[in-house]
């Protein structure tokens, strides 16, 4: 890379259905991207040939090299080595141990930071969204499962070797449904929106939610955010009842995190969220503050995201930068145009 030229850098969300990569500037505005579905099978080597191919397409469309790279980040949706930069395991792709790094890293001659998805999410809205000059941000992102980060210090808050704040896998019914954690009643499996489409769908079953059942029917695939969403618009309040419900037990878990970290700043993010704002926003920050230590319930807000599908590639980027760069002009670096 020619030292005298700002950098680009790459971002990367590997998601289980999709991977997208993104080519950013030195002000972090996108100039190219490309974006493939993730196929699982065919193991760690086909899904590595498959997340280099995306990378170097997103190269081609942005008309960048690799010598001009100043680092790739990547966001990956699972337990991470951070220090060797190794996923450990995707379950649903059926990959271990993809040493993605050094891949990386051999691959593009430049550096590689590796980092869980929602981690590099609750990094980029820290840096450029709804928790922008915010101390301690902590994320949470329900959708398939719930996600959870936190950013203190302008770091990615993490335990030994991994991310730490699984907020997802704390348990809040002992005598609750399996988890796909193989533990039981986790906040997953009471309030992620495959918990809730389930409730939902034995609700249209039962001719509660008319709407809910005329326009997505009772198949748990069909059920998506969007269609709760519309559900609830068109006055189907038993399904408002059961998202209101799930919404009260992840402020429960807030309320908790509260007490141990004490952010500025919760962030909701995800697809449910996007769909639902003003219950999810509303109905976790007052069931936090009334599970919070009095001292503390005024103290941090709760916030929705304000990125969407962009906070984790761009996320990743930003945190590629920081960790990887010595010389970038962070003033350069502190907002994205809109």
């Amino acid at each position: 890379m020619d030292a005298r030229k700002p950098p680009y850098w790459v971002g990367f969300d590997l998601g289980g259905t999709k991977m997208l990569a993104t080519v950013y500037d030195s002000r972090f505005q996108p100039v190219g991207r490309d974006r493939k579905r993730t196929k699982g099978h065919g193991g760690s080597q086909m899904g590595l040939e498959r997340i280099v191919k995306t990378i170097r397409k997103a190269l081609e469309v942005a008309e960048v090299s690799a010598d001009e790279l100043g680092g790739i980040g990547v966001g990956f949706p699972g337990p991470i080595d951070m220090e060797k930069g190794t996923l450990l395991e995707a379950v649903n792709l059926g990959w271990e141990d993809m040493p993605l790094k050094e891949s990386l890293e051999r691959e593009f001659g430049c550096g590689a930071a590796i980092a869980n998805d929602v981690d590099v999410g609750v990094f980029g809205e820290y840096r450029f969204g709804a928790a922008r000059g915010a101390r301690c941000v902590v994320g949470v992102f329900p959708g398939t499962g719930i996600g959870g980060g936190c950013v203190y210090d302008g770091k990615i808050f993490r335990g030994k070797l991994s991310s730490c704040l699984e907020i997802g896998h704390v348990q809040v019914n002992s005598n609750g449904q399996l988890c796909g954690c193989g533990r039981y009643g986790c906040l997953e499996t009471e309030a992620s929106r495959l918990a809730i489409a389930a409730e939902a769908a034995k609700a249209a079953y039962r001719g509660e939610a008319p709407h809910l059942r005329e326009n997505a029917g009772v198949s748990l695939k069909d059920i998506r955010s969007a269609a709760l969403s519309e559900s609830i618009k068109a006055g189907d309040e038993a399904v408002e009842l059961i998202v209101r419900r799930a919404a009260e037990k992840i402020g429960v878990v807030v309320g908790d995190a509260v007490n141990l970290m004490l952010p500025d700043v919760v962030v909701l993010g995800g697809g449910l969220v996007e769909a639902m704002p003003d219950i999810f926003v509303e109905i976790v920050g007052e069931t936090a503050r009334n599970r919070a230590m009095a001292p503390f319930a005024k103290l941090f807000e709760v916030l929705p995201a304000q990125l969407g599908d962009d906070a984790s590639v761009l996320g990743a980027a930003a945190w590629a930068a920081e960790c990887l760069s010595t010389s970038l002009d962070r003033d350069d670096t502190e907002t994205v145009d809109e």
